[in-house]
């Protein structure tokens, strides 16, 4: 049984992580602190270290320097991302967002574990080895699929991952765009270097620049240090842009030399450096059309553009829908102590029925959804709670051109508007005198939470003049 350490100040964080690998069968430890790990435990004996950035007295990476044979996986919130760049740096063998999904920290687990496996075995292959080589494994290992459609995906990540082949993954939000790309980075020769996660539409416009390529002390107003940049992090692995139709012009134009040149230069310096990148972007938007209206570059676009990976919506994936649904009810049932927890017929009905314009994202919440409030291990459709209106929605087949937004609701007209409506209403009302950081404190929820259900709405932003 494979020993993991957590170190996590937080009782309550502490005590989930443990009880969700415990169920997944490790053999969990835990401590608060790094003296605390220090003193009650040989650091060495453990297969892998889990540890909070910032914990009282040392940092978590002071781990990495006290065990030094012993991968550590560093957790950090969203708005620490540079610190845990950072830790990359300093020998972290990855690093995961707070707050985490259960699953994403299992796969997280699990593949970092079988990375190490050869070397901890002394494996000839793995000591004498020159080059690095791509870890055996499938693309299913990562993500679920036995319809032919996720099939021809997986073919054509087997063929592209071991090449240096810029991607550029399509697909709308909420089909695993992101397990596309860590299927690629895990399955490529850069699968034992760093895979640097980046969401462009969830970065502030103004520190885009700065966040991708870095910047020199006093290079703009609070720049009181000079930062390391996202894409000098991946250097020897590789860069995921989520969401990559959201960076502005600014960016783009940096980013093409970094695909022409493989050159960055952090803002406010003069001087280049060299970097060794493996690029991968993904959109739910239509680029080619982009380039028509200005809005994206067009030789950009076609040098992203070299392979294109599109991953179809749950609607189109005949078959893959009640497989995904059984995986998803396995591991929230094991987690919430509920393992015999079934689906009823008539839910299963359900579930095949309806339409998921939230794609496989909208299943699992319905799932973890109907999980939590069911009593007597049988899942009902009222448990699922979908909305029945979803299913008379026509979307077409492949990306999405963005479309215009219906007309805001008249607030005198009704006195119960529901929350969709009132965002939509706002958000509408309110986009030509506020920025999204102002439009999303307004309502009281994160930038990308913004972001994530403009999409879901299809409210376009607004275009800059």
């Amino acid at each position: 049984m494979r020993r993991i350490l957590i170190v996590e100040d937080e009782e309550i964080i502490r005590s989930a992580l443990r009880k969700l690998l415990t169920h997944a069968d490790y053999d969990i430890s835990d401590a608060g602190s790094v003296d605390e790990a220090r003193s009650r435990f040989e650091l060495g004996s453990f297969d892998l270290i889990i540890s909070d950035l910032r914990l009282p007295g040392a940092a978590g990476t002071e781990l990495i320097r006290l065990a030094p044979d012993t991968p550590v996986l560093i957790m950090t919130s969203y708005a620490s991302l540079r610190s845990a760049v950072d830790s990359m740096k300093l020998g972290a063998v990855e690093y995961i967002a707070k707050p985490f999904d259960h699953d994403e920290m299992l796969a997280t687990v699990e593949e970092i574990l079988e990375r190490i496996a050869p070397a901890a075995a002394g494996s000839p292959a793995a000591a004498d080895s020159e080059e690095p080589e791509a870890i055996d494994g499938d693309p299913s290992r990562i993500m679920f699929g036995q319809c032919a459609a996720m099939q021809k995906v997986f073919t054509l990540i087997r063929k592209v991952a071991p090449t240096e082949t810029t991607v550029l993954i399509n697909g709308e939000s909420g089909t695993g765009k992101e397990l596309a790309a860590r299927a690629l980075h895990q399955l490529s020769p850069r699968g034992r270097q760093p895979l640097i996660c980046v969401n462009c539409a969830a970065i502030p416009e103004s520190l885009i620049e700065s966040e991708l390529f870095g910047h020199e002390k006093g290079a703009f107003t609070g720049a009181v240090s000079a930062r390391t940049g996202l894409i000098e992090a991946a250097d020897g692995g590789s860069l995921f842009l989520d969401e990559i139709g959201e960076l502005p012009p600014e960016a783009q134009a940096r980013l093409l030399r970094v695909l022409q040149e493989s050159e960055i230069r952090k803002v406010g310096s003069t001087q280049s450096r060299t970097v060794d990148v493996r690029m991968i972007a993904a959109t739910h938007r239509n680029l080619r059309a982009m380039t028509k209206t200005g809005e994206f570059r067009e030789d950009l676009y076609y040098r992203l553009n070299v392979m294109q990976i599109r991953i179809p919506p749950l609607r189109e994936r005949d078959g893959d829908i009640l497989g995904l649904a059984q995986r998803f009810l396995q591991s929230r049932g094991q987690r919430m102590s509920k393992p015999d927890i079934s689906l009823s017929p008539e839910a299963l009905r359900v579930l095949e029925r309806h339409r998921w314009p939230g794609n496989v994202r909208e299943l699992e919440n319905a799932i973890e959804r109907a999980t939590i409030l069911c009593d007597d291990g049988m899942i009902t459709p009222a448990l699922l709670d979908l909305d029945p209106d979803s299913n008379d929605v026509h979307i077409p087949a492949g990306l999405l051109e963005e479309e215009n937004p219906a007309p805001a609701p008249d607030p005198q007209s009704s006195n119960d508007l529901s929350l969709e409506d009132y965002f939509q209403h706002f958000v509408l009302e309110n986009q030509d005198k506020m920025s999204e950081t102002e439009l999303a404190q307004k309502l009281g929820i994160s930038r990308k939470s913004l972001w994530e259900r403009r999409q879901r709405l299809g409210i376009p932003r607004k275009k800059s003049n």
